[in-house]
């Protein structure tokens, strides 16, 4: 190993190893070695979740020689999601269920306390309905926590034996409570069922209507927390649409100061001092992570700032820092490097290597994704990311499309992607663009995708295509689709939108048709589901058929893979069977089909996993891949 000094900070090294080469398809879905790590208040402990085939464990180790102190393992199809510090020794974790590899949490998972060494476990009671609000620093046993069923509850729980004791509640049907740093809820924030965002504010023993608007509307104001002099209430706000800023009010004026904004995107985290009271930084996904230092005063942010400059070219994490601010763990990954974690000691000067995520996974052997903007048809700018295999230059790559799911919310970030590495590496560019309707862009540039699923967000997908096409990056004859979830709907509109455009289609546990969202799965069975559904979808049955790859057969006229998890709950198999079943009767049958009885939204099982991105790749390969061209080449001689 090789010692080096940077910004006054100590770190190991790894030598340089030899060029990429073809990386067998195992070692990009093999579980991570770790999954999140967490610092205790004093810096003393690490808490470590680890994936072990159909679950995933805890462990918690010394951090100053990685001596196990215990181990959590609550059983098969469980996973120890998070960790939350009560105390210097005491911890909650949240324990979910998931049987999909694209399956997102709905609501919160079970509650389970302990302490580092094992001692005092306890099953927090109806935990799977808590979300945790406040952990009251100056108490070692009582935390606060809110209940949203047929309201909003705020409730001091006991850590040892489960009891709790009502606080407060608040006249909203789905929400939770913001305290200040002496543990005095200041706001509560939620939805209402018929998906209003609603703020209040505690005056006295009452609440006042601070904000009210629509899922969807332009304007937004969400509370953060208050302002470690106590005389500043921390907000995201937005007027128009556009990404939110943050900004400090006065709670006797009203009277906003900035604290800090990006032009593109909306915050995504902060990061606070030591003892949690101050934030130091506002994060950006605006192309590759960033920070905006906002308390540049601060003796934490000297620390956290030189730790961000130590690591060049990664994006850095920073889990944590102990209440003495002597310790700080730090969480350095980049696009071709899944990660790997260091404790920084300030006394010491050093940042020592803890854990690899993926040891096996070599840096130098992967590919680079380059942030992009493009102007879509209609001059609205998009962003996203090009991954271009290692041999690349100076020629034109064949492409995939690659949408990513949701698709209201969630959005193609920076950073180590299985997927993404295992098609470069096999000699694939892959385009992800951040379509109208992904998150993180501004609540107008989310909501613009309501109602076009499979109209302007497919369109700005193929504009971005086409500025693959005319940047001389992409061969346009070579070109396919590929997407999970929303991403295997996208994939299939892609297709009927432009069926002449691509070569193949490979849609993975997609949705197929709009009007069985309606009727099938578990989105549809609760109201705010329904409520979901209604309000992103056309209204009339013919718009909703007009959008679905499943009504639309005639227009597809490129070879087809379809794989589908029969558990799947989320988007279940009659998705799957009715395209399947459309697709066969005008005579195109798809030309891959793969259905796997156990899995659900996504595949879990790593042998499953394996089998599925060989197919894939043998698909790929046929029609736009080396045998593809190979076979071209062979015809036209002829």
């Amino acid at each position: 190993m090789l010692m080096k000094r940077l910004a006054g900070l100590v770190l190991l090294c790894v030598p340089v190893l030899a060029a990429a080469e073809r990386v067998p398809v195992e070692d990009f879905f093999r579980d991570a070695s770790f999954t999140s790590v967490s610092l205790s208040p004093t810096g003393e402990y690490l808490a470590v979740s680890q994936p072990t085939e159909d679950r995933t464990i805890l462990a918690v180790l010394r951090t100053s020689d990685l001596t196990p102190m215990g181990r959590w393992d609550y059983g098969s199809k469980r996973h120890i999601e998070s960790v939350t510090w009560v105390s210097d020794r005491r911890f909650l974790m949240n324990v979910t269920r998931k049987v999909g590899r694209f399956d997102f949490r709905v609501g919160q998972g079970d509650l389970f306390a302990s302490d580092v060494d094992g001692k005092r476990r306890s099953d927090i009671p109806n935990g799977n309905t808590y979300q945790i609000v406040d952990t009251l620093e100056n108490d070692d046993r009582y935390i606060l926590v809110s209940r949203s069923i047929d309201g909003a509850f705020l409730m001091r729980l006991d850590t040892v034996n489960g009891s709790v004791r009502p606080v407060a509640s608040a006249p909203i049907d789905n929400g939770s409570f913001i305290t200040d740093s002496d543990g005095k809820v200041r706001f509560s924030v939620g939805q209402n069922d018929d998906l209003t965002e609603v703020v209040y504010e505690r005056v006295g023993d009452d609440w006042r209507l601070l904000h009210s608007a629509k899922m969807g509307a332009a304007n937004s104001r969400r509370p953060w927390g208050i302002a470690a002099d106590g005389e500043g209430i921390i907000m995201s706000v937005s007027d128009n649409g556009e990404p939110s800023r943050m900004v400090r009010v006065d709670p006797r004026t009203g009277e906003e100061s900035l604290m800090s904004s990006n032009a593109n995107v909306d915050p995504s985290g902060a990061l606070t001092s030591g003892d949690g009271k101050t934030i130091l930084a506002v994060r950006y996904q605006d192309g590759v992570p960033a920070y905006d230092w906002v308390n540049t005063e601060h003796p934490d942010t000297k620390l956290a700032a030189g730790l961000v400059a130590a690591f060049p070219d990664h994006a850095v994490s920073i889990g944590g820092i102990s209440r003495d601010g002597k310790k700080a763990l730090i969480m350095a990954a980049s696009d071709r490097d899944p990660g790997s974690y260091y404790l920084f000691d300030r006394d010491a000067g050093q940042a020592r290597f803890l854990l690899s995520r993926m040891e096996w996974i070599k840096p130098e052997q992967m590919a680079d994704s380059q942030p992009i903007t493009v102007t879509a048809r209609d001059g609205k700018i998009l962003h996203g990311y090009l991954t271009l295999p290692r041999d690349a230059e100076g020629r034109k790559v064949p492409l995939i499309l690659n949408p990513h799911g949701g698709p209201h919310g969630p959005r193609d970030n920076w950073g180590f992607n299985p997927e993404v590495q295992f098609l470069a590496n096999r000699g694939y560019g892959v385009l992800q663009i951040n379509f109208r309707g992904s998150g993180g862009y501004g609540r107008a540039f989310e909501s613009s995708g309501y109602r076009n699923w499979g109209t302007t967000m497919v369109d700005d997908m193929t504009d971005a295509v086409q500025w693959t096409v005319d940047q001389g990056i992409a061969d346009p004859n070579r070109i396919c689709t590929y997407g999970a979830s929303y991403g295997g709907y996208a994939a299939l509109q892609s297709i009927v939108r432009e069926p002449t455009r691509y070569q193949c289609t490979i849609g993975y546990v997609g949705v197929y048709s709009i009007p069985l969202m309606f009727t099938d799965g578990d989105i549809p069975e609760s109201e705010s589901g329904r409520g979901y559904l209604r309000r992103i979808h056309p209204e009339t049955e013919a718009d909703r058929r007009a959008q679905s790859p499943a009504y639309n057969v005639d227009r597809i006229n490129v070879p087809v893979m379809l794989v589908q998890g029969a558990a799947d709950q989320r988007v279940p198999i009659s998705q799957y069977t009715l395209l399947l079943n459309r697709l066969t009767e005008a005579g195109k049958p798809p030309e891959v089909t793969i259905v796997e009885e156990k899995e659900g939204h996504g595949f879990f099982d790593f042998q499953n996993q394996v089998d599925l991105y060989n197919a894939m790749e043998v698909f790929l390969d046929k029609h736009i891949g080396e045998k593809a061209t190979a076979n071209a080449t062979a015809s036209s001689a002829r």
